[in-house]
């Protein structure tokens, strides 16, 4: 049974063509987590979005290179996707809290007792932790990376029972994306060099990470214990019915 749950939702699933937020899908995710937080579960949710959201209010079309404009794409960008979720989930009656974090977060032990003293006294209040990457602030030497790895070491820092990756395909491949369609492996075992070979394609423009990045994390995260599923984050009601272990995604098994 999940007790901890972790969500992470990417960029291409939050934003419509131009970075704009795409604001019905957010309330769909955002009425799937109040679920399960009324079922009893705790929930933690990683999200993408800011740079892209600060772009279309930076009336930038695309996603820059400098890392001082992604900065600033980041900084104009939190804000308004934070109000966001604070007013779709404030109308299912949850609180949620901002919590920015750098890697320092989790490397300093100072800095990791603290980050996970904070988020668990929000999940004991009932209040849901909404989890970014400090990207206004943060430069090659303090970042993360992405918010796959992000997502995978928030979930072994509160020790989830369950890591949800939402992205916009339905899971790892037979066959890598270059080469096309392929079926859709349900149940992952063990992460071979032939699994890995399957996540070979390239990111979203509009984000960063792409499949290697969920397989690093389900690596993470399995060998601590932690379920990991990458889902497809268009189908209504994804995070119920995976809870619900209806048969889609790609579950990674613990090791």
């Amino acid at each position: 049974m999940t007790r901890r749950l972790v969500v992470k939702i990417g960029t291409s699933l939050l934003t419509r063509q131009g970075g704009h937020l795409d604001k019905l899908r957010m309330a769909r995710f955002v009425a799937d987590l109040a679920r399960a937080q009324k079922s009893g579960i705790e929930v933690v949710l990683v999200t993408s979005g800011a740079i892209a959201a600060g772009m279309s209010e930076l009336g930038w079309s695309k996603r820059p290179a400098e890392l001082a404009k992604k900065q600033a794409a980041a900084a104009v960008g939190q804000p308004r996707l934070m109000e966001t979720y604070r007013q779709l989930f404030k109308r299912r009656g949850i609180r949620v809290a901002q919590v920015l974090l750098t890697r320092e977060d989790f490397d300093n032990k100072h800095r990791r007792l603290n980050a996970q003293a904070t988020i668990l006294t929000l999940l004991r209040e009932k209040v849901v932790p909404i989890i970014n990457e400090n990207d206004s602030v943060g430069v090659e030497e303090i970042r993360v990376g992405d918010n796959d790895t992000l997502a995978a070491r928030v979930a072994v820092k509160v020790e989830a029972d369950l890591l949800i990756l939402l992205t916009d395909v339905d899971g790892l491949m037979t066959r890598p994306p270059k080469d096309g369609k392929g079926e859709l492996i349900h149940r992952i075992t063990k992460i071979t060099p032939a699994i890995e070979a399957l996540a070979n394609g390239s990111a979203s423009g509009r984000g960063t990470g792409g499949m290697q990045t969920k397989l690093s994390a389900a690596r993470y995260v399995t060998s601590r214990g932690i379920t990991l599923i990458i889902a497809n984050g268009r189908r209504p009601s994804v995070v119920t019915d995976l809870l619900q272990q209806k048969p889609i995604g790609s579950l990674f098994v613990p090791t």
